[in-house]
């Protein structure tokens, strides 16, 4: 997770603009969208709609993520057939470039 906030920042650094970013993760969710579901999934995703900020979503949700210029994939956790159907569905919603952060070993064998 940390890796991913550290490419999201990069990202940011580079210019980009929030709202251009999309952060999947592939275990547990980020705390970012933890703590925005807390006030409820209608607020959550309605902050997906207005586009004015990085929006962090699970894969699971990916579907009704939208796309982004950019995609920022966490694998931090889920099962290895979980992350290898997650990898493909984030490189699609990712318009410009897809990062794709987590444990090195682990990723070769998947990819």
């Amino acid at each position: 997770m940390a890796a991913a906030d550290e490419s999201v920042d990069e990202l940011l650094d580079e210019g980009l603009s929030g709202s251009d970013i999309l952060v999947l993760t592939t275990g547990e969710e980020h705390p970012w969208a933890q703590h925005e579901r807390s006030f409820g999934e209608d607020a959550y995703w309605r902050q997906l709609g207005e586009a004015e900020d990085v929006f962090y979503a699970h894969t699971a949700h990916v579907g009704v993520a939208g796309n982004r210029s950019m995609v920022v994939l966490a694998v931090n956790g889920g099962s290895d057939s979980e992350v290898a159907r997650a990898l493909p569905v984030a490189l699609e919603k990712a318009g410009t470039r897809l990062v794709v952060c987590g444990d090195q070993e682990r990723l070769r064998t998947l990819l």
